[in-house]
């Protein structure tokens, strides 16, 4: 299985687009818990239209996004705190059956993950490859 990622920190929707149309993405999952933006165009209703014109589909897996805590967390560099609360949130149920449902999407065409941060280190998308699909490929954009 492969997977790509990408963030949306300090890029444009075209180059965010072109970045994905390059690398063969054919489906964006978005696992951020608020798919809200206050960049222009990163928003999920203009960032859905936007790929669909793209010929990207669009998924919203919320279940996979970060708390609110584990986000202050993260953005206080605290990344054992992150780590622990992400853990947590991908014991629900409702993570459980997103990741399942990720990871069959993946299997049908390829497939990008997509959060804020331009460094995948330093995001949540990275703790769910590592935990959750340990053995696949993964290609960052962007970073």
């Amino acid at each position: 299985m492969h997977f790509f990622t990408i963030g949306y920190e300090g890029t444009t929707v075209p180059d965010f687009l072109e970045a994905l149309r390059s690398a063969g993405v054919r489906q964006l999952v978005d696992i951020r818990a608020l798919p809200l933006s206050r960049r222009p165009g990163f928003s999920k209703s203009a960032l859905r239209g936007a790929l669909e014109e793209a010929g990207i589909s669009y998924v919203h897996l919320r279940a996979l996004g970060t708390p609110a805590d584990g986000r202050e967390a993260a953005r206080k560099g605290r990344q054992a705190d992150l780590e622990r609360i992400y853990r947590s949130q991908l014991e629900l149920p409702e993570a459980i059956a997103a990741t399942a449902q990720l990871r069959q999407l993946a299997g049908e065409s390829p497939t990008a993950l997509l959060c804020f941060e331009r460094e995948p280190a330093g995001c949540h998308r990275s703790l769910w490859l590592r935990w959750e699909a340990p053995d696949a490929a993964v290609t960052d954009l962007f970073a």
